[in-house]
């Protein structure tokens, strides 16, 4: 859902008009929105949707969609509803979850309108309903049975998907997700071969700054596998480039060794404690 974009500014007034009562903040807020886009040397002005980049966008589009989404989802949706529901999103990320199958049906065909009457609409490829009960026991033993894979779901750049515990059990687990381990992957590449002249140090200090940032946004219990194939990708990745900081090869695997031994890379650590909690049998 591309919220900032499209916000409709008289929509968004009337939200406002329920939050905000100074003067003076309402102004600015409206030379915000009213200060257009410079593009090609010419300022074009905006009809709708918030500053692109503004730090004020988040805010306005967080006050839009509780308008739009949360309110209407508390108030009139889920005392609809035959099970219980619930809603979690983090700006214009949303994820809805039901007992019911009938009743995520139900509200997949009318979200759909209740987004268009405000000018806002329904990513085409992210918006899918899946099926994420509880799977059967049998199909992590290997038994045959009829019962359909359990589903899989991306939200805030992890995947979430059921799976065993040490003793058995079943829990919701997560990982980083391909798309964003990709990107990140590609991002720490592109540096490394952009910036493979300046001196090892600074290289080795900026790559540890890296890789703390990104421990501490996915260092989640029950990801260490991906933490530590990331650290292996980033380390091979700046060993090729430093093979290629002149014509001769010189950066072998054994030197690169010898060189993490002086600059070694942080291993992966947890540093979010978000423990997966065991489904209900």
């Amino acid at each position: 859902m591309a919220s900032f974009d499209t916000l409709n500014h008289s929509h968004l007034r009337n939200f406002l008009d329920k939050r905000v009562r100074d003067g003076v903040i309402r102004r600015v807020i409206g030379k915000w929105l009213k200060a257009g886009v410079l593009e090609e040397g010419k300022v074009q002005e905006a009809e709708s949707g918030t500053p692109q980049g503004g730090v004020i966008s988040p805010l306005l589009a967080n006050i839009f969609l509780h308008e739009v989404l949360d309110k209407w989802f508390e108030e009139l949706v889920k005392p609809r509803l035959s099970g219980d529901a619930f809603l979690v999103r983090y700006s214009d990320d949303i994820l809805m979850v039901f007992s019911l199958e009938k009743d995520a049906k139900k509200v997949m065909a009318v979200l759909p309108k209740r987004f268009g009457r405000f000018g806002l609409g329904l990513h085409p490829e992210k918006t899918r309903l899946v099926d994420f009960r509880r799977p059967k026991q049998t199909l992590y033993e290997g038994s045959p049975g009829s019962c359909p894979k359990p589903g899989i779901f991306d939200l805030l750049g992890f995947t979430h998907y059921w799976g065993k515990t040490r003793k058995g059990g079943l829990v919701v687990k997560r990982k980083t997700a391909k798309d964003r381990f990709g990107r990140s992957l590609s991002r720490a590449a592109k540096w490394c071969r952009n910036n493979r002249h300046l001196p090892l140090r600074i290289q080795y200090q900026t790559l540890v700054r890296k890789l703390q940032g990104y421990y501490q946004y996915y260092g989640i219990i029950g990801n260490h596998q991906a933490l530590s194939r990331f650290l292996y990708e980033v380390k091979r990745v700046w060993r090729k480039w430093l093979d290629r900081r002149s014509q001769k090869r010189s950066m072998s695997w054994d030197r690169f060794v010898r060189l993490l031994d002086r600059y070694p890379l942080p291993e992966p650590s947890l540093t979010r404690l978000v423990v997966p909690v065991a489904a209900r049998p």
